[in-house]
């Protein structure tokens, strides 16, 4: 039988292989989400969709100027993939879709990369696509033609198609303020930064923001159609600024602006940035819209009620809805993320997620079952106390429109600064004691 640290030093170093060969492999690497943006090349105006056929559906993209664009498919579940350069989203809001397409999301995948992801109801292969010049009644339009075929068909079509070429920005409904960047370089060591000597550490206590949600990956839609992702990000820039403030904490962004960021790409920066805690902010929906109130989660495998386990499972699912592929992703690897997440740090999140649920309960609104766990994929960072706050739910009418008052995030804002206050009061006295 292996020792501990026998099989610690073996979890490392798989652990880094995988992160060097999948940096190999992925269309989108760390190095690249944080870079600042491009000029937008074109506009897009509208998305229409049309059954032209038992097997044949339609999607036409009308644009302002020619660009270049890929497509590819993904299955599990199936996806189209249209990957375009930096382009401005300029759409009516569309309710009705046709053919294999069950629904669509937009929005900006990386810099200089916006990514629109069908999720079709059976395999597709891509018959043809093309660019249709102006007819001097309509403008540019990118043709996209869909054709049903059989599972056979489309794994061998699957295997021809292009990778995804850079990436860009979207506009959106929503109540974000205008974004700040802040680019770090790119993080050298791949899923595992080098380890930091403590005594090399900054006087102010870093705290990683990670709003939830971002570019293609729009996260829960209110009733009056605000986006979660927009919340999450105004009440995240909201927070730095507070935080700053203080003058006790340096405050990094896992995202500044509408951007998608893979799951894991959150834990490399929070890791990256020697984060001493690890904050991830949400407002999800739920089928119950009477229901509200604030709760926190921290990791655990098992969730502690059925409605914990559905948003851990929806929140897990952001890779897949931005159209990423996710083979490479073993089960194996997996657990070694797991395993990483040792029991000091998940005690140390616990007493985190009190503090500020004392701070919160003066305050706000709480559920009755305040603290909550589930195994969210943001909160496995093996040496970053780590917790997920769900600011409220998007599907009660009168939260989602709370969510929307810069004087409530206002009032949430200074209640996470005070339960982060009080954390580092106790971790500091139980040092010293």
């Amino acid at each position: 039988m292996w020792s501990f640290r026998t099989r610690f030093a073996w979890h490392l170093f798989a652990v880094s292989f995988f992160g060097a060969m999948l940096s190999l492999t992925l269309i989108v690497l760390p190095s690249g989400i944080f870079a600042a943006s491009s000029t937008v090349e074109a506009t897009v105006s509208g998305v229409r969709f049309g059954d032209h056929s038992k097997t044949l559906t339609r999607v036409v993209l009308d644009l302002s100027a020619k660009v270049d664009f890929s497509i590819f498919t993904l299955s599990s579940p199936y996806r189209v993939v249209v990957d375009l350069p930096e382009v401005a989203w300029d759409i009516p809001k569309i309710s009705n879709v046709a053919g294999v397409v069950k629904q669509f999301r937009y929005g900006l995948f990386k810099a200089r990369n916006s990514r629109l992801v069908l999720d079709v109801e059976s395999p597709v292969a891509v018959k043809k696509a093309f660019i249709l010049e102006s007819d001097g009644t309509s403008g540019l339009r990118l043709v996209i033609d869909l054709e049903k075929v059989s599972q056979a068909a489309f794994v061998k079509a699957r295997g021809k198609q292009p990778q995804s070429p850079p990436v860009s920005s979207a506009k959106t409904n929503d109540v974000s303020p205008s974004p700040s960047p802040h680019v770090l370089p790119p993080n050298p060591d791949g899923l595992l930064p080098k380890t930091v000597n403590p005594s090399s550490r900054p006087r102010k206590r870093t705290i990683v923001l990670d709003p939830g949600h971002g570019g293609v990956d729009p996260g829960a839609i209110g009733k009056s159609g605000r986006f979660e992702k927009n919340i999450t990000l105004a009440m995240a820039k909201e927070l730095k600024k507070k935080f700053e403030a203080t003058g006790r904490y340096r405050v990094i962004l896992t995202r500044n602006k509408d951007i998608f960021v893979r799951l894991r790409d959150r834990l490399v920066k929070a890791r990256h940035a020697r984060g001493d805690l690890f904050i991830s902010l949400h407002a999800d929906s739920i089928k119950n819209r009477k229901i509200k109130g604030l709760s926190i989660y921290t990791l655990s495998e098992n969730a502690s009620d059925k409605e914990a386990a559905a948003l851990a499972k929806s929140a897990n699912k952001s890779d897949l809805i931005a159209g990423i592929d996710l083979a490479h992703e073993t089960p194996e690897v997996i657990d070694i993320l797991i395993d990483l997440a040792r029991r000091e740090t998940m005690n140390l999140s616990t007493h985190f997620a009190n503090f500020l649920i004392m701070s919160f309960r003066r305050q706000v609104k709480v559920l009755h079952k305040t603290h909550r766990f589930a195994g969210f994929a943001v909160l496995k960072a093996p040496d970053i106390p780590s917790v997920l706050v769900e600011l409220g739910y998007l599907s009660n009418i009168q939260e989602e429109r709370l969510l929307r008052d810069i004087k409530y995030r206002d009032k949430l804002g200074a209640a996470i600064v005070v339960g982060v206050d009080k954390f580092f009061a106790w971790k500091d006295n139980l040092r010293q004691s």
